[in-house]
């Protein structure tokens, strides 16, 4: 068993099964200056663009597309179209880069980590596309973007490596569930198609039984065995790149509760709302204070989804955070640096991170 998923780990998220490799120095890359230490950044395998990554992928109508309803997804929002991304296609290729040419963005997905997260191409850049490095962190992909060649930590959001060190990307907002709760949310969505032009079996599951094992195919810095390693959580964290010791606090996704959930909450001084259900397999973190200094307080609604929450002031607020109706109808909440990941990734890459829930 251990021979199958290390062959069938090879071909995704630099995960070449072979995690006694990176204990040695001779199978590290050197790569100069670094905001990561460089003693921890490791070749997963396949080198650089082993794991294509695609450019303005094919889609169809989310009313005419067949795809598992209960497999997960990732939703994106952009010039207020909604388009829809298979995990089973993303777990093959981890970075689609997509958009108009004057507008593009790149969605990245590590399954490793089980992180998703999209950043706004640049203007002052003539290729703002990414790809797959091959390298890992902490067993969080490493991207590097294609004008560069600067080598960018997923997690920690911020280019590491590179002449682009230290800036941090803009970032949109990402909506992750099952693929039927988003497609119910979002019936006129696009859906990126399995037609990408390589030849992967987007059927199977590439790491075997990694989602609900205990187990790594590499070593991380901290190890932090509160919750099992693969739980799926919903992080916040305090300030920006790569600090030492940031705030940090998780909800699990699978204690919300059969209906959503709204926690109003202070997290190292900053007010935000967790709204999350488990049977919906879906939680998004929004800040509470807006542009004038109001902070507002938020209760679930239920049944009337995309819409999940309304305020004190009578606003309802849709799942991309957008005043639907109300007093302050069009207004748009702050996403905080904040996204779902499996518990190990997060608590090794923000150590001492709160735990919300009290649930084992």
């Amino acid at each position: 068993m251990f021979v199958v998923l290390a062959s069938l780990a090879v071909t995704a998220c630099g995960g070449s099964g072979g995690g006694a490799n990176n204990s040695d120095p001779d199978s590290r890359p050197d790569i100069g200056e670094s905001l990561l230490p460089p003693n921890e950044i490791v070749d997963g395998g396949p080198g650089r663009d082993g794991i294509p990554a695609l450019q303005n992928p094919e889609f169809e109508s989310a009313t005419t597309i067949s795809v598992n309803p209960n497999s997960f997804a990732v939703a994106v929002r952009h010039n207020d179209e909604v388009k829809i991304y298979p995990h089973n296609i993303l777990d093959w290729h981890e970075i689609v880069n997509d958009g108009p040419a004057d507008d593009p963005y790149t969605l990245s997905y590590c399954p490793l980590t089980g992180s998703a997260m999209v950043w706004k191409g640049t203007a002052s850049h003539a290729d703002s596309s990414y790809g797959v490095s091959g390298l890992l962190y902490n067993s969080n992909l490493l991207l590097y973007d294609r004008e560069t060649e600067t080598l960018w930590s997923q997690m920690f959001e911020i280019g590491v490596n590179g002449p682009r060190i230290g800036e941090l990307p803009q970032r949109l907002q990402v909506l992750e569930a099952n693929y039927g709760t988003l497609r119910d949310m979002y019936p006129d969505a696009m859906v990126m198609t399995p037609n990408t032009g390589y030849s992967r079996d987007y059927s199977t599951y590439p790491y075997g039984f990694y989602r609900s094992n205990s187990g790594l195919l590499f070593s991380i810095s901290n190890v932090d065995n509160r919750l099992h390693p693969k739980t799926r959580v919903i992080g916040f964290r305090s300030g920006t790149g790569v600090e030492a010791n940031p705030v940090s606090k998780v909800y699990q996704l699978g204690a919300f509760g059969p209906t959503l959930q709204a926690i109003n909450d202070q997290v190292d001084g900053q007010d935000i709302v967790v709204v999350g259900s488990t049977d919906l397999n879906f939680a998004v973190i929004y800040s509470r204070e807006l542009a004038d200094g109001t902070i507002l307080t938020f209760s679930p609604l239920t049944d009337d989804l995309p819409n999940i929450m309304s305020d004190d002031e009578g606003n309802v607020w849709d799942s991309f955070g957008t005043a639907v109706s109300g007093p302050r109808a069009g207004a748009q909440l702050v996403p905080p640096r904040s996204y779902v990941a499996y518990w190990f990734a997060w608590a090794t890459h923000f150590p001492n991170a709160q735990i919300h829930f009290n649930q084992t």
